[in-house]
C-alpha cells in the first residue's frame, strides 16, 4: 500500500464533523441535558393507562384530567417565553425542570381526584417550559447559518430520547408506575443541573423600550408564521391522537402491529435526518419547510386508503419523509424574526401553537372521523397543503427580515 493511500483521510471523520463540528460547548449541553431528559420521559405517553389503571378513574374522569393538563400547556408557552426574557435562559429552563420534577413526583403519588387535577395542571403548566428557553438558547449561542443544523440536531436529540424513553417506559410500568415518575423527575433534574453548570446566561441586558407580547402581536410575520406552525402542528397531533383510534378500531390492526409500524417513524428520523440536516439547512427555509409540510399532508391524506399494516407503514415512510425536511427550520426562522431581546416571547407564541394544536386535534378530529376515514384524512391532508401555501407567501417577507 502505497504511503499516500495510508495517509488518505477516511471521508467518515470529515462527513461527521460537518455534521456536528463547529458548535459551541454550551450547545452540546444543552443537547446532552435534552437528551437525557427524553431518556426519561415515560409518564405523559402513559398517563391514560395509570390513571384508568392504577388509580381506577373512568374513562370520563381521565379525560377530564388530561383536558386540565392541556389547559396548563397553552399558558406554559407563554410563560416560559416571558420568563425567558426577563429572569434568563438558564434559569428559566433549570427552574422549570426542577418544578417539573416535583409536580412529576407529586402527580405519582396523588390518589384523590382533586389532587391529581392540581398535581396535572401544574405539571403541564411546567413540563414543557424549558422549550421557549432552550430556542432562545440556541438562537443567542449559534450564528445564523448554523441555526438549522443545530435545531435539527436538537429535534434529533429529541426523537432519540423519546423513542428509547417510550419503550423503556412500558416495561418498566409492569413492574410498578412509580418507576416511571421517578425516572422522568431525576431525568428532569438532571438535565437543570448540567444546563446549570455548563451553560452560561445568554440573555441580553433589559431593554424596556423592547415591549413585551404585543410587539409580537403587532408582528405580521411572526403571526402569520405561527399560524403556518399551528397547522403543522394540527397535522402531526393526529399521530397521538386520531391515528391510533383510526388504525385499532376503524382498520383492525392490533396494538402490536400499529406500534411495530410507528417505530418506522423513530428509525427514519433517528438514522436519516443527521445525514440530511446540514445540506438541508443550506436550502432556503421557506421553500424547504413548504416541502416537507406538502410531504407530511399527502402521507397523511394517503392514509385514508389504508387496509393493512403495510399500507400504514407506507405513509408512515412518506410522513415521515416531510418531518426530517421541517426539522430544524422553524427553531431557525423564529431566531431571523426575533430581535434577541424578545426571542423568548417570540419563542413562546411559537410554543403556543403546538400547545393549542394538542388541544384542538383530537377535538376536531374525532367528530372528522366518525363522518368516515376519508373526511378526516383528506382534511388533514388539506391542512397539510393550505400551511405549505401560507409558508411560500411568507417567504420573501422572511427572506427580507434573515437578510
Amino acid at each position: 500500500m502505497s504511503n499516500a493511500t495510508a495517509e488518505k483521510p477516511s471521508a467518515l471523520p470529515s462527513f461527521l464533523r460537518s455534521q456536528v463540528g463547529g458548535l459551541p460547548r454550551p450547545f452540546w449541553a444543552l443537547w446532552s441535558g435534552t437528551v437525557v431528559n427524553r431518556l426519561g420521559t415515560m409518564v405523559i405517553p402513559f398517563t391514560g393507562v395509570f390513571l384508568t389503571q392504577n388509580r381506577g378513574l373512568s374513562v370520563a374522569a381521565a379525560g377530564l384530567v388530561m383536558g386540565v393538563f392541556g389547559a396548563g400547556s397553552l399558558l406554559s408557552q407563554l410563560l416560559a417565553g416571558v420568563l425567558a426574557d426577563r429572569i434568563g435562559r438558564r434559569a428559566t429552563l433549570s427552574g422549570g425542570m426542577v418544578a417539573t420534577a416535583a409536580f412529576m413526583l407529586a402527580l405519582g403519588y396523588s390518589t384523590s381526584l382533586p389532587a391529581i387535577l392540581a398535581s396535572m395542571f401544574a405539571l403541564g403548566l411546567v413540563v414543557d417550559i424549558y422549550r421557549p428557553a432552550s430556542n432562545a438558547l440556541v438562537a443567542d449561542l449559534i450564528s445564523p447559518e448554523e441555526r438549522p443544523r443545530a435545531y435539527g440536531l436538537l429535534f434529533w436529540g429529541i426523537n432519540l430520547g423519546y423513542s428509547i424513553g417510550v419503550t423503556a417506559g412500558g416495561w418498566l410500568a409492569e413492574l410498578g408506575f412509580l418507576w416511571l415518575f421517578w425516572i422522568d423527575a431525576v431525568s428532569s433534574v438532571v438535565f437543570a443541573v448540567l444546563v446549570w453548570r455548563a451553560v452560561p446566561e445568554t440573555r441580553p441586558r433589559a431593554d424596556r423600550s423592547a415591549g413585551g407580547f404585543g410587539v409580537v402581536l403587532r408582528d405580521r410575520v411572526m403571526v402569520g408564521f405561527t399560524l403556518v406552525a399551528l397547522g403543522n402542528a394540527l397535522v402531526y397531533s393526529q399521530t397521538l391522537t386520531m391515528l391510533p383510534v383510526a388504525m385499532t378500531e376503524v382498520v383492525k390492526l392490533s396494538p402490536g402491529q400499529y406500534g411495530l409500524a410507528m417505530a418506522l417513524n423513530g428509525v427514519l428520523i433517528v438514522v436519516v435526518q443527521p445525514l440530511v440536516s446540514g445540506w438541508l439547512g443550506r436550502r432556503d427555509p421557506a421553500r424547504t419547510f413548504a416541502l416537507g409540510l406538502a410531504v407530511m399532508g399527502a402521507g397523511f391524506a394517503m392514509t385514508a386508503y389504508v387496509t393493512s399494516v403495510w399500507g400504514l407503514t407506507a405513509t408512515i415512510a412518506v410522513w415521515t419523509a416531510g418531518e426530517i425536511v421541517t426539522a430544524g427550520i422553524p427553531g431557525a426562522v423564529v431566531a431571523a424574526l426575533a430581535p434577541a431581546e424578545l426571542r423568548g416571547r417570540y419563542a413562546g407564541l411559537f410554543g403556543f401553537s403546538w400547545s393549542l394544536a394538542a388541544v384542538l386535534a383530537p377535538v376536531l378530529g374525532g367528530p372528522l372521523l366518525e363522518l368516515g376515514s376519508q373526511a378526516l384524512w383528506f382534511t388533514i391532508g388539506g391542512v397539510g397543503a393550505a400551511s405549505a401555501v401560507g409558508m411560500l407567501l411568507l417567504g420573501p417577507a422572511i427572506r427580507r427580515r434573515s437578510a
